[in-house]
């Protein structure tokens, strides 16, 4: 009798792809090694319990500590991350409408600083900036403040029985800002300046300029001592956003072909459909902008976005009328910079203006922007966007003009302008303040520019890559690789 021999039984081994959805997550760790053995996958079990144990614990810690949310409360810091969210994506408003105003061997550049300048500019002001603007403990008086590195989040049962915000979103507010200012030097040093060399100084300008800057008034420094008004930032962002790169353009010089015999010669932008939108979302981000600086959801938030939407329109007929005259055509540039403009104009005093007041500070705005961009040809400075003359000469006029036709809206009498009765003094104030950021702006900024140029040996790029154009010299990419590059 002989018996078989039979082969042992092999263990079946399951493979991934033939898993059930049940079975899948356990086989995917036993595949990753240190996971394979059964004390390994009883550690990993305790970690969500351990985690679950820390987060009930800190909900009781805390849930013992603080009242009931009330609806003041909820509302005030609910709308101030709304408007957060709008002024963040304004950072597309201005990627777009710089990248369609330039040429199209640069787009990929352009969008690149827009992009990872916010990102620098939210993580510098959250490690030293928002400590040095505001909550911050005076080392000279009025003048500079310091607190902390980062800032506490802790929220407290008086800041939600005073219906007060809450620090986190007070901070992404005033971040969004930060990078606001920052976005707004990129215009200006367009097509010519390198990446590396920028965004350094796009840090330095986040974590120390514009901070100090604005603690002046927004921190209870000597210019709120003083009575100076800017709402929303018409100086304390726009114009520093502005000087900073007036400076940058100044120390690069114009691109390659940009003047000739003192003439200045056209460089067409290479999409003026993106620059459309990209104006369009910026009129809509200005929404968080200006409403959202009121820092509270009240009555005056609706009045706010009424003066914002009038100054605008009013700079886009402005900038429209001019335009037509100067050139013969209407020019679909000086549209979006009157928009722009009539923003800009209204920033500082969209709380203290009346309804005309509002639309006539626009319109002058949408104005000056036109000879303000002839004027800079003029003198061979070369803004390939009209920033300086937007963010810059709009963002004084925007200041000056409250102590001209200031009426105190919402105060009670300390706002009121030359022309309605107010005196001089708010005038001189005012003026005060532009001047004050304006110098602050330049001396400071020249002093960055410089040291970062001698530190890494000058600012801009090689005039093969300037020629050859910034997406291949800086990125190795292109926006349009299955086209033919204009250059």
């Amino acid at each position: 009798m002989t018996t078989a021999l039979q082969t042992p039984q092999r263990r079946s081994r399951s493979r991934l792809q033939d898993a059930s959805l049940v079975n899948g997550p356990m086989l995917l760790l036993r595949s990753i090694r240190g996971f394979s053995s059964n004390r390994s996958m009883v550690w990993l079990a305790t970690v969500p319990l351990a985690l679950f144990g820390l987060g009930l614990f800190n909900v009781a810690a805390h849930a013992t500590e603080l009242p009931d949310l009330n609806a003041a409360f909820l509302a005030n810091n609910l709308w101030l991350f709304v408007a957060t969210i709008l002024v963040i994506f304004m950072n597309a408003g201005f990627a777009m409408v710089e990248a369609g105003m330039c040429r199209s061997k640069n787009a990929v550049n352009i969008l690149a600083k827009n992009l990872f300048v916010f990102a620098l500019a939210v993580t510098s002001y959250w490690f030293i900036g928002f400590g040095i603007m505001y909550y911050g403990k005076e080392i000279i008086p009025g003048v500079l403040y310091f607190n902390s590195l980062f800032f506490d989040p802790t929220v407290t049962a008086e800041m939600i029985e005073g219906a007060a915000l809450v620090p986190t979103v007070d901070f992404l507010f005033q971040a969004a800002f930060a990078g606001t200012a920052a976005t707004i030097v990129s215009g200006l040093v367009a097509e010519r300046v390198k990446f590396g060399e920028f965004v350094v100084f796009a840090i330095v300008l986040t974590a120390f300029i514009y901070p100090i800057a604005g603690s002046w008034k927004w921190n209870g420094g000597w210019l709120d001592q003083l009575g100076f008004i800017d709402f929303a930032g018409s100086s304390i962002v726009h114009s520093v956003g502005a000087w900073a790169g007036l400076v940058g353009a100044m120390l690069l010089g114009p691109r390659i072909g940009k003047y000739s015999d003192g003439k200045p010669q056209a460089m067409p932008g290479h999409n003026m459909a993106i620059a459309t939108l990209g104006a369009l979302v910026l009129w809509i981000g200005w929404y968080g902008f200006n409403p959202g600086s009121q820092l509270a959801m009240d009555q005056w938030v609706p009045y706010v976005a009424v003066t914002t939407t009038l100054a605008a329109a009013a700079g886009a007929i402005g900038a429209t009328i001019v335009s037509t005259l100067t050139s013969g055509k209407p020019d679909l540039t000086m549209i979006i910079n009157g928009i722009l403009a009539g923003l800009v104009s209204i920033t500082a005093g969209c709380g203290d203006m009346t309804l005309v007041g509002a639309w006539f500070a626009g319109l002058v705005g949408g104005i000056i922007v036109v000879f303000s961009v002839a004027a800079l040809d003029a003198a061979e400075i070369d803004d390939p966007v009209g920033a300086f003359s937007v963010h810059g000469v709009c963002g004084v006029w925007g200041t000056v003009v409250i102590g001209l036709w200031g009426t105190a809206v919402q105060g009670d009498g300390a706002g009121i302008g030359l022309f309605n009765g107010g005196g001089i003094n708010l005038l001189l104030v005012q003026a005060l303040g532009a001047a004050a950021y304006a110098i602050w702006t330049l001396v400071t900024c020249w002093i960055a520019w410089s040291v970062i140029g001698g530190l890494f040996g000058g600012i801009r790029v090689s005039e093969e890559e300037e020629t050859q154009g910034l997406d291949i010299g800086e990125h190795g990419m292109e926006a349009y690789p299955d086209f033919a590059s204009a250059k």
